[in-house]
């Protein structure tokens, strides 16, 4: 790393709750979640080129180059910049599991976003970013804005929710791979669920509606779930899956559930809720 290079994490987020309460002509569905950051990160490290060159510099497997949200988050911004001399090296330290419902990719791209923006110079606020990052996916925007949220419509209409509990969680990734949009696509989901409030989440409505269908499909992600109950005594599902997570207000009880739990077909993460990104922490940048 030179002394012009940025590196800066990109963290995980988990869904609350995810209810499917209709759909839209083209098919998106409508949704209502609530996002909060966990302090389980990739790193990325960016460092500008001046010859318009947008380049990975390590490979991610089963990603093309072309289809990598960090590549193409770079192309947007200096293309909505018009400068085609901004370039930069991406490197990619990743950690966080590949279809695993925690917004990885979608974090990337929000990373190199915000981190461009300040490396380039180039002084768009969050509502421009933001903006750019719904072009490339729905949970992009959360990531920008750097709040914990409570999510509408396709996941990007965003009021924050400052007063989260921030506990310690205990996350499962199994060693799968789910397909969110065949989740979506499944005949046997449920899609015109009745919508709740913000009060009703806050007393404890913290359904996701994609749990029978993700459970039926991936045995691995039942399995977790299981076992995360029977250690935990509670168990959920973030996103569509494959991850799964459970809330303990203690480190101490999450590491000794974690320990408990690491000879299972899957990944043990513990990690620390946050109502404020790490990236902005990192940044220096006010959520907005």
């Amino acid at each position: 790393m030179n002394d012009s290079s940025l590196r800066l994490p990109a963290p995980a987020k988990l869904n609350l709750m995810l209810r499917i309460v209709g759909r839209r002509p083209d098919g998106y569905h409508l949704l209502q979640t609530v996002f909060q950051f966990i302090d389980l990160c990739d790193w990325i490290t960016l460092t500008p080129r001046q010859d318009g060159v947008i380049r990975r510099v390590n490979p991610l497997p089963g990603v093309p180059e072309d289809s990598d949200l960090a590549v193409r988050a770079a192309r947007a911004l200096r293309d909505a910049c018009g400068n085609p001399l901004l370039g930069v090296d991406i490197d990619l330290e990743k950690n966080l599991p590949m279809g695993g419902g925690v917004g990885g990719g979608s974090s990337d791209a929000a990373t190199v976003l915000l981190g461009l923006n300040q490396l380039w110079r180039l002084h768009f606020g969050l509502d421009e970013i933001a903006a750019l990052g719904l072009n490339l996916g729905a949970d992009v925007p959360v990531f920008v804005r750097g709040f914990s949220a409570w999510g509408e419509g396709v996941g990007e209409h965003l009021t924050a929710l400052p007063d989260l509990p921030e506990p310690w969680y205990v996350v499962l990734a199994p060693h799968c791979q789910v397909a969110t949009g065949a989740i979506f696509g499944a005949p046997g989901l449920t899609r015109d669920n009745k919508p709740i409030t913000m009060v009703e989440f806050l007393r404890g409505n913290e359904e996701n509606h994609c749990l029978p269908v993700v459970t039926e499909r991936y045995p691995l992600v039942k399995e977790a779930l299981f076992n995360l109950e029977l250690v935990c005594g509670g168990s959920r599902l973030t996103g569509t899956g494959a991850c799964v997570f459970a809330v303990l207000e203690y480190e101490h009880d999450a590491r000794h559930a974690a320990e408990q739990l690491a000879a299972g077909e899957w990944q043990v993460f513990v990690a620390k809720g946050s109502n404020i990104s790490p990236l902005h922490n990192r940044l220096g940048i006010e959520p907005g």
